[in-house]
């Protein structure tokens, strides 16, 4: 328990979620005519929780703290849901008592996916937790590689980086990259400690790698949310570019990472040349009105690399 809990302030949150709710919510049978109280009655929520109503009214008035067990049966009788649980053990100052929740599936937000495809010259991806590669547009596996042929539960930023000779190779500076990846996994590992999945990442990692187990030894922290990156591509040269993640409004611990360049620039303009085929591509679908949006420079390169580009050409319909 925490020394600045305060048991009145947990007491007036009981009795206006009681307030909030009816007999018909919980199910219980159907109140009498007349009835002056609107929601629950203390003895009805005693009841519900299987607590004495003497116990339940000194809880309410502040007199008593709450153990970890009876803000557990007054969470299922108050129909608490996940962040309302939260709020009441933080009152209580019980949150080291908090049920963890049920793990779930990632999924992406809809308007995460539309938002990707949308970025057709720009590499973005979607981490997740544990840094989880959970989707990408086309000009990411352009970049980086084929997410699409690696297998999904071996789909994790730091995973590949590590054990991808690809993605290995695309970093210049991959001890600096692969030591902040490092990092961030470490700080995002604090939030939840006992996750299985997390364990199995850092094992599999820690005997195959030997920089890695001295690296998650240090415990360095960062939360790696913009920096630059220096890669070098097969076909498209050196790429110096920025990049800066943002966290999902949702809730759910996502980011998403791009990466860009400055217009004008060298890097800028190999950018331009990898990603020609997802732009003629978005450029078929409607996405772009004209081919002639790609920069002169970008079609000289693609053309000298095979892609057959014209710059006043229309898109196909």
């Amino acid at each position: 328990m925490t020394p600045d809990s305060d048991p009145r302030a947990l007491g007036a949150y009981l009795k206006a979620r009681r307030a909030q709710l009816t007999p018909q919510d919980c199910g219980l049978p159907e109140p009498e005519a007349g009835r002056r109280v609107a929601g629950l009655r203390r003895e009805e929520v005693a009841h519900l929780a299987s607590i004495s109503v003497d116990y339940y009214t000194r809880l309410e008035q502040g007199r008593v703290r709450a153990s970890a067990p009876v803000l557990s049966t007054l969470a299922r009788a108050l129909r608490l849901d996940a962040d309302q649980q939260r709020y009441v053990y933080e009152l209580a100052g019980r949150v080291d008592a908090l049920p963890r929740r049920r793990r779930t599936g990632q999924s992406v937000r809809p308007a995460m996916r539309r938002l990707l495809a949308q970025l057709t010259g720009t590499p973005a991806l979607v981490l997740g937790k544990r840094l989880d590669i959970l989707a990408w547009n086309s000009a990411a596996a352009v970049l980086f590689t084929d997410f699409e042929a690696i297998p999904p539960e071996h789909r994790n930023y730091l995973r590949l980086l590590f054990t991808n000779s690809e993605v290995r190779e695309l970093h210049e500076k991959w001890n600096h990259d692969a030591r902040e990846a490092v990092a961030a996994l470490r700080m995002e590992a604090a939030a939840d400690p006992a996750d299985p999945e997390l364990a199995r990442l850092v094992g599999d990692l820690a005997i195959q790698d030997s920089d890695f187990r001295r690296w998650w030894a240090e415990h360095h922290v960062n939360s790696a949310s913009y920096g630059t990156k220096h890669y070098h591509h097969r076909r498209a040269g050196s790429l110096t570019l920025d990049c800066d993640t943002w966290a999902s409004p949702d809730g759910s611990g996502q980011r998403l990472m791009v990466l860009t360049a400055e217009p004008g620039t060298p890097s800028h303009d190999a950018l331009q040349f990898l990603t020609a085929k997802t732009r003629t591509a978005a450029a078929r679908q409607g996405t772009l009105s004209r081919l002639d949006e790609l920069p002169p420079s970008v079609v000289t390169m693609a053309n000298r690399g095979g892609e057959k580009i014209s710059p006043s050409a229309e898109p196909e319909p």
